[in-house]
């Protein structure tokens, strides 16, 4: 099932729920590292590589082991021949100070598992981000626009970084 054309194309002016003064963090989870780096998909790739930039350049960024873990294992199995460049990435992205799994993130998640009826593994996603105290969620994995324990979904592919930074 496709999405309407008018649901694919970037709400390039439409702002965040947030104030505008807004500096919280952003949470980036793995497929947007992923596109990043994929060239199957030309539009999302470079509206992956933008967000990627934004949020090197404001210093915002923050991932969870996690992310980094289903980044390198999802990218080194596309690219066999790119773990080198995989690792070097993962090593550059210690920089955006990850979420570390312990029993406190483990408990929130699955909190957040039971409430929203998440998989376990989005759950833990969003336990990561409120650890990180991002307000805002990078991802397309769950619906855009939601709010979840406080963290706000944003599709990547919807919304440009300006709408949020």
């Amino acid at each position: 099932m496709t999405a309407p054309a008018s649901a694919k194309r970037p709400s390039v002016g439409r702002r965040s729920l947030r104030p505008a003064t807004d500096e919280s963090p952003v949470f980036v989870d793995s497929n947007v590292f992923l596109y990043a780096i994929d060239e199957a998909d030309p539009k999302k790739q470079q509206a992956a590589r933008h967000w990627r930039s934004e949020l090197w350049r404001s210093r915002r960024g923050r991932i969870s082991f996690q992310v980094l873990g289903e980044f390198y294992v999802n990218a080194v199995r596309k690219q066999p021949a790119a773990r080198e460049e995989a690792r070097s990435e993962v090593r550059d992205l210690l920089a955006w100070k990850p979420v570390v799994a312990d029993a406190a993130l483990l408990e929130r998640g699955w909190k957040i598992q039971d409430r929203y009826r998440l998989s376990y593994w989005d759950a833990l996603i969003v336990a990561a981000a409120k650890a990180a105290s991002c307000h805002y969620l990078l991802t397309e994995d769950l619906q855009a626009g939601q709010e979840l324990d406080g963290v706000e979904v944003v599709n990547p592919f919807l919304r440009d970084p300006e709408s949020v930074l």
